[in-house]
This record gives structure tokens, sequence and C-alpha cells, in this order.
């Protein structure tokens, strides 16, 4: 088994730190929440009061961060791991960043002597807890190779999507198609629903005909219908609208980046943004029905 440092312990990086601990694997964890790291503890993990406690002895070092920033922060500052993580050490950056913010981490580490991969997630919370995650990766065939039994204790489909800074780009490009498709499920159930079609019905129909997405058979946005669904708990613990924000604006800017429109994902920026002023930012962003019901 290997030791490996955890930084980054919220809704995501929680159970991740938890299922590499069940694996087997030491897991030294740290977070800037006192509460994040209690519940690791309780988890199997141990407790590291720095990121230089926790990385010093590390092989693998894991990050799961809300940005960009706070990615080359952690890991470019006197008191963060490339300052404090042995020579060689593995590095799996599994937040969801820019291109060019994975790309600039992927050269500095390498050049300082360290291995470097980013590999952000899809599957959201409850994926997180359960071990079921997909991994993204981007890096060299060799360190896509030590890294994959690392995320395999995680997920259950690990890709390499290929070289430093692909997995951030197949990421962006996955939530930039889910934000769509999740907008136009909502507005078929809503019309459903106006029309006077049971939902379970159009269920049924719908996720065996052209129109199925996964937005429809495994995160439905009316309850009663797929089990872990956060339509079931209110829009309570799942993919927060913020986060899916974010990575919508990720893409957006890469369309700029790359001189295209997209005329779709602008629109659905525009729409999850009033689901943003008028629910707040706590909420799952499949609860976007609720606007289009107000509507």
């Amino acid at each position: 088994m290997v030791d490996i440092a955890f930084i980054g312990l919220g809704a995501m990086g929680g159970g991740m730190a938890a299922n590499l601990a069940k694996a087997g694997h030491r897991v030294i964890a740290f977070d800037l929440s006192e509460p994040a790291v209690t519940r690791a503890t309780q988890a199997g993990c141990q407790r590291a009061r720095s990121i230089a406690e926790a990385v010093c002895q590390a092989r693998v070092i894991v990050t799961m961060l809300p940005s960009g920033a706070h990615v080359l922060d952690v890991y470019r500052s006197s008191d963060g791991v490339m300052a404090h993580a042995p020579s060689g050490a593995l590095f799996l950056d599994c937040s969801t960043i820019s291109v060019q913010d994975a790309r600039t981490l992927a050269h500095e580490a390498t050049k300082a002597g360290f291995r470097v991969c980013d590999a952000p997630v899809s599957g959201g919370v409850g994926a997180a807890q359960a071990g079921t995650l997909t991994f993204m990766v981007g890096g060299t065939d060799a360190e896509y190779k030590a890294a994959k039994p690392i995320l395999a204790a995680m997920g259950k489909a690990i890709i390499h999507a290929g070289a430093h800074g692909a997995g951030q780009s197949a990421k962006i490009c996955n939530n930039m198609l889910l934000a769509v498709t999740m907008i136009g499920t909502c507005e078929a159930f809503v019309l459903a629903e106006r029309l006077g079609l049971d939902p379970k019905a159009f269920f049924e129909i719908a996720s065996q005909s052209s129109g199925q997405s996964w937005s429809m058979t495994s995160y439905a946005p009316v309850p009663g219908l797929v089990e872990n669904a956060p339509s079931n708990r209110n829009f309570t613990n799942g993919f927060a609208i913020t986060l899916m924000l974010k990575d919508l604006r990720l893409a957006l800017a890469a369309n700029s980046e790359c001189g295209l429109k997209a005329t779709l994902a602008l629109k659905a920026e525009e729409i999850y943004s009033e689901y943003l002023v008028k629910f707040g930012p706590n909420r799952d962003f499949s609860g976007v029905i609720d606007l289009m019901k107000e509507e």
C-alpha cells in the first residue's frame, strides 16, 4: 500500500480520501476546516496539522480544491506541496481548473522533479462517497500508469484523455454538455406536467427513447424516479449550482479562446445564474426545474 497525502476534504474530497483509506492506503489528510479533518480521521485517515506535515513522506499527493488559484497556491507556496514533497512524488490534482492552470502546474512540477496528472472527476458527491467516480486523466503514459491504481480506489472508470491538460479539457467539455442537457431535461418534465402526462410514465418512455440522457436516467430532476438523485432530497447534497456555474464559465472561457460562440452554453449560463440568485448557492444544479416551474 502507498502513503498518500490528501489535501482538500470538502464534499467531494472527504469521500475520496475515505475510500483511499478503506482500500488500505495510509492517508494523511489536511484541510483548513477542522470538522472536515475530523470526519476524515473517523473514516480511517490520519490527521496532518499542515500541508508540509501531510506531504513530507507521501509518495502520492492528491488535491481536491475549489479553483485554479487555490491549486497553484497549494503547490507553489513556501509551505506548500512542492517545497516539502519527496523528489519524484506523484501529484494527482482532481480539482476542476482551467486547462492553462493544469498545464502550468504540470510544467512547474515536472521541472522540479515531480510527476503530475490532472485528474478531474465526474459523478458528484454520491459517486465520491461510493467510490464510483469517473476520472479523466491528463499526463504521460508512465504517469497515467502510476496514477491508475490509486484512482481505481476512488472510481469505476479511469480514462487517459491525453497529455497534461487533457483531463481538464475533457472535464469542461463534459460539464458544458451536462449543463445544457439538464436544462432540456427539466423543460421536458415541466412541459409533460402541463400537458397532464404522469412524470413516471414520461420517465419510462424517455429513458428508453431518443430523449435518453444521463440527466434523465441517473439524475432525474423529479423526485421518486431515480433513487439517489438530489431531487429526492429537495436538491440538497448534490452538485451545487455554484460549482456548475464555475465549470460552465471555464468552458465558456475556453470557447472564447478557441474562437467559438457556444450559443447553448451561453444561454445555460444565463439560466443558471438566474437560478442562483433566486434559490441560493447551495442547491443542486438540477433544481433549476423549480425556476422553470415558476415561469
